[in-house]
């Protein structure tokens, strides 16, 4: 008997057990998952220095490194100081993009998308330090921005940066800024399960089996590293929230259809915004300069709208406002000042923002429902609540991760249903109006499409120097007889390369360095090569989906 166990116990090890170990070590999962925990503490050690820079230049600017204060810090104020922030900021700000940054601009949420996207999940170390630098010293002074989006960039940063050190696989260095991302989300939000979610659905844009153990080490060792510093506290402490009558729900897909249209004028407005400051030619120092000094008039009369907007947040969720008119000024004018921030390049992300542009619509709409409705309507605050998710998550094209930050942020699992609903009106309604998220479309203005598939995009960002084949040692070309043959540069991408291949059904297609110089010929582009390299590319995209 015991040797009948023991032979079907080595067939179990040989069919099933050591195939997986192999896989395991083929793929260096080990090394994967170890590298997932130290993005998870590292990340969360760089996002509480994030925060400490934020707090200090706030200190500077008003005394009070407090979160929560703010808004009757700045009101009790002379006006020049209250100036004095963003202004002083801006020229910061301007002197650190113009001599300090490479790409001219402090990088964020859709950069990390970008890096995912495109061949080599690489993410230069200089940019994310400096886009942390200044998105810090743009929210501590008063720029209407997020923390969280600068927080992903940062810690996706330092995952690119260990990742490069190993030879690991594309689809790995992709997996490894997701596991970023995570650790961002959740040490911002101290919330681990949205930071998953998150990861998953904006990060990598699928869910694989292979990336949840990573994503999840390092989303749980960077929550609890910051639970340890901060303490496990909600963002938003609410009273206890219900839902009166069943009979509220026709309203809360009302709630989610006006939130989609808020989302919408959002990103209109954004893209409106990004136009005009682009067509308005000054030096680049002057931009954040001149932003500041809007932002600093601005805050005079509505403080509300100063930094990452918790604050003002969590008095709708509370319904401290107490009229329609009061609410829809704040939306109004806090779309205004993020959108002067983001266009005049100060750094900063839209995710705490659009908690706050939600939060403002669902307090209006709950405010007039009970006016409408009294007997049926809920508390205001659950209005204010569920806008909040609906407008962020239509907003950042991220439904599902959204509902569960917002659940997690506020402890409100109660409003489940309601929240799904509205958020999944939302989101439809901007899809419809827009067809895109503001992170899909930030993308598409750099010629990244990420919503046509991984087809689409692996031709525009496959280049003709991933498989171009050098010349070899005294190898010399005469094209004279030949005028008229096409060329390509290495920069080319795979997609003018196939088209080019096509149009003349060549085989093989001289490379040069400068296509007017036949001296400068450095090798060939071959069309087998091409396709080799295409049909790679759709079986990792395909593999990393679904292992």
């Amino acid at each position: 008997m015991l040797t009948g166990l023991k032979e079907t116990l080595i067939e179990f090890y040989e069919a099933r057990t050591q195939p997986s170990l192999a896989l395991m070590w083929q793929t260096k999962q080990p090394i994967i998952w170890l590298l997932a925990l130290t993005i998870g503490l590292l990340g969360a050690l760089a996002i509480m220095a994030f925060r400490y820079v934020i707090d200090t230049t706030q200190w500077l600017w008003i005394g009070t490194a407090a979160e929560n204060i703010a808004i009757t810090m700045v009101s009790s104020k002379p006006w020049w100081q209250v100036m004095a922030g963003p202004v002083i900021a801006g020229g910061v700000v301007g002197v650190l993009l113009t001599f300090f940054t490479p790409g001219r601009r402090a990088e964020g949420m859709a950069d990390v998308i970008a890096a995912r996207a495109v061949k080599g999940a690489y993410m230069p170390w200089k940019n994310g330090v400096m886009s942390a630098i200044i998105s810090a010293i743009s929210i501590g002074a008063g720029g209407s921005a997020g923390r969280e989006g600068p927080a992903v960039h940062m810690a996706a940063t330092i995952s690119s940066v260990l990742g490069s050190r190993f030879s690991l696989s594309f689809a790995s260095r992709r997996v490894l800024l997701g596991c970023g991302a995570a650790a961002a989300v959740s040490a911002s939000f101290n919330a681990p399960i949205a930071g998953v979610l998150f990861a998953h659905e904006v990060i990598l844009g699928h869910y694989a089996a292979s990336a949840i153990t990573p994503i999840v080490i390092s989303s749980v060792s960077a929550t609890l590293l910051t639970r340890h510093y901060f303490g496990d506290l909600l963002t938003f402490a609410l009273p206890a929230f219900h839902i009166n009558s069943t009979w509220e729900f026709p309203a809360f897909l009302l709630l989610g259809l006006v939130c989609g249209l808020v989302a919408v004028a959002f990103q209109v407005s954004m893209a409106t915004a990004d136009r005009t400051a682009k067509s308005i030619h000054m030096p680049l120092w002057a931009r954040p300069l001149v932003g500041g000094v809007l932002i600093g008039a601005l805050a005079i009369f509505v403080p509300e709208i100063i930094g990452v907007g918790y604050e003002a947040t969590n008095l709708a969720l509370r319904a401290k406002y107490e009229t329609v008119g009061t609410y829809l000024l704040l939306l109004f004018a806090k779309t205004l000042a993020i959108i002067i921030t983001l266009a005049s390049r100060f750094g900063g992300g839209v995710f705490s923002p659009s908690l706050y542009l939600g939060a403002m619509t669902g307090g209006a709409f709950g405010l007039m429902a009970s006016s409408i409705f009294p007997d049926l309507s809920s508390q205001q605050g659950v209005y204010a609540l569920v806008g909040m998710g609906a407008v962020a998550g239509a907003i950042l094209g991220a439904p599902m991760s959204t509902v569960l930050i917002v659940f997690e942020l506020t402890g409100g699992y109660e409003m489940t249903i309601a929240l799904l609903l509205a958020v999944t009106v939302a989101t439809t309604t901007t899809k419809v109006l827009a067809h895109q998220s503001l992170f899909a479309w930030q993308l598409s203005m750099r010629g990244i499409f990420l919503e046509d598939g991984p087809q689409r995009q692996i031709v525009k960002s496959w280049l003709v120097k991933d498989f171009l084949i050098p010349l070899e040692k005294g190898e010399a070309c005469d094209f004279s007889d030949d005028p008229d043959r096409p060329t390509l540069k290495p920069q080319d991408t795979l997609e003018k390369a196939l088209q080019t291949f096509a149009k003349g059904n060549y085989t093989r297609i001289a490379v040069f360095k400068d296509p007017q110089d036949t001296s400068t010929h450095i090798g060939w582009a071959d069309y087998t090569a091409a396709l080799n390299e295409y049909n790679k590319a759709l079986v990792e995209a395909n593999e990393e989906e679904h292992r």
